[in-house]
């Protein structure tokens, strides 16, 4: 079946988490992607673990299938030859080099739409293309520091906290998504192509929404408050006599199903606490009574109550949990590839749906210079010059 993005070659320069996590998503929905790498090593996430399959690096899996590999030494010319070569017969390129490399390597988005003036060329970094900050290096933990995300997380009146997971790298790599699809569109109707500067501390900023909205209109600045949420009441995590769950009762009628169901009506339309603002106002007490229900029944018995009487309510799941939920797995969120090394590997699927052009996983992660001969037979090179690529060691 046809996919939105097949004919689509994009030439990919990143490394690590926000520029391959873009790219698989493309690669997903059709798009060819050659990625880059450094012949020996390649991308730096081939090297992070434990946990390996076979020598292959689980995060490098995680976030690469449906992708070519080809090895280029960038310092070497002949290797730049061949990039360009690429390039030229391409749509997209994505780098996530610190500004100023890819100008060095004559790679960069001059250089690169005199040879292809339609392409649309995306660059991540850190900080973005311009600015004081712009030559920086960027790393998921330092942005969410700079982005708010840490001054937001975490217990009231104890240490920030990181997310679980490098959510500014993952945002990063949405957001540069979004600006080539975007890019494509415009090129689409106007046949110019365009420059697409994807910020990781833009991206943190842009997240802030209602909390940037707060402070901008009242001057106050939101504090840590755990898992609760600064507008909404009752709307946090709860302990259950065997464990965690989340309940959202996220207005006035869910409040009052909630205490329904609950076995606290008598609070229900008590003055303090039966509207958003007043429980807002007197959160630690409304919490305080809710804390003590919950501890009287597991978490599966108050899971199935509120479920059943329509209050947003969940478990808090560990990630071996997530890939058992019959949801989780309805959705194919949990998929299996061959992998030429590794055997079968489970990935996550694709979280986007299309009713016609379903976005796919067709090939598995790719070994480091997999493609090379087929890429490079492509752009018109022999088997003999081939083997003195490898020999010179362009490849």
């Amino acid at each position: 079946m046809a996919r939105a993005l097949d004919g689509i070659r994009i030439i990919d320069f990143s490394k690590a988490l926000a520029g391959p996590y873009c790219t698989m998503l493309l690669a997903d929905m059709g798009a060819e992607v050659i990625k880059i790498e450094m012949p020996g090593s390649g991308d730096d996430s081939r090297g992070w673990g434990p946990p390996f399959i076979d020598g292959e690096s689980a995060y490098f899996l995680s976030i690469n299938r449906n992708k070519k590999s080809i090895t280029l030494n960038l310092k070497d010319n002949k290797a730049k030859e061949i990039a360009l070569k690429l390039i030229g017969k391409a749509d997209i390129v994505l780098e996530s080099n610190r500004p100023g490399v890819m100008t060095k390597l004559g790679l960069d988005y001059e250089a690169v739409k005199k040879i292809n003036p339609g392409i649309i060329y995306c660059s991540i970094s850190g900080f973005g293309q311009t600015g004081p900050y712009s030559k920086r290096p960027g790393f998921d933990q330092v942005i969410q520091g700079y982005g708010g995300i840490m001054g937001l997380t975490g217990e009231k009146g104890g240490d920030p906290l990181k997310v679980g997971i490098a959510v500014t790298d993952i945002a990063t790599g949405m957001f540069a998504a979004t600006g080539i699809l975007t890019a494509l569109y415009h090129r689409e109707r106007t046949g110019q192509g365009q420059h697409v500067d994807a910020s990781m501390l833009d991206g943190q900023v842009s997240w802030l929404t209602y909390q940037a909205g707060r402070y901008l209109a009242s001057g106050n600045v939101p504090q840590r408050i755990g898992s609760a949420h600064p507008l909404i009441v009752p709307y946090q995590d709860f302990e259950a006599s065997d464990g965690f769950i989340n309940i959202a009762a996220g207005n006035d009628n869910l409040w009052k199903k909630f205490c329904e169901v609950a076995g606290l009506s008598d609070i229900a339309n008590d003055p303090n606490f039966a509207t958003n603002p007043k429980r807002v106002e007197n959160r630690d007490e409304v919490v305080a009574i809710i804390r003590k229900k919950i501890k009287t029944k597991t978490m599966q018995e108050w899971l199935d109550i509120l479920n059943d009487a329509g209050v947003p309510c969940g478990p808090i799941y560990t990630v071996d949990q997530i890939f058992k939920d019959p949801q989780v797995l309805a959705r194919e969120m949990l998929v299996e590839v061959d992998h030429p090394k590794c055997g079968k590997i489970q990935v996550t699927g694709s979280p986007i749906k299309f009713s016609e052009t379903p976005a796919e996983i067709t090939t598995h992660p790719p070994l480091l210079g997999e493609h090379n001969s087929s890429i490079l037979q492509e752009l018109g090179f022999s088997e003999e010059d081939i083997t003195r690529l490898k020999e010179d060691k362009v490849i």
